[in-house]
């Protein structure tokens, strides 16, 4: 459950320590590829908890919703319109209710141990 978090944080870290200068042209497909990153990695976190992850599904799902995304853009520029938005909606709205759900299933599970924790001391005297 940890490799993808610290997939990710890794991840974050090499990106903070580059010094890498991204063009204004391409700040539409960079973030939508952060987020087509971020919506894969909270959506196998996510899987995790459910007990049905699979590796496949994750890695195909990621190239092929950051493909649709870079088309959605592409197109939008080449109609002048801001297609790429509706990615980032889209992409937004799952990366929030993925959150969601990772952090209500953490919260239960704390609260769990500390209901078994508070069992075994309460027998115990």
């Amino acid at each position: 459950m940890w490799i993808p978090i610290l997939g990710l944080l890794i991840g974050l870290i090499i990106g903070s320590a580059l010094n890498v200068p991204i063009p204004g042209a391409y700040a539409k497909y960079l973030s939508i590829a952060v987020l087509a990153a971020l919506d894969s990695a909270f959506g196998g976190v996510r899987s995790i908890f459910d007990e049905r992850f699979d590796a496949a599904i994750l890695l195909t799902g990621f190239f092929a919703n950051a493909l649709l995304a870079a088309l959605l853009a592409y197109l939008g520029d080449q109609l002048g319109v801001d297609l790429y938005l509706a990615a980032v909606f889209a992409f937004g709205v799952r990366l929030f209710q993925n959150l969601a759900i990772i952090r209500r299933e953490l919260l239960s599970r704390w609260v769990e141990k500390r209901k078994i924790a508070r069992a075994k001391r309460d027998n115990h005297e």
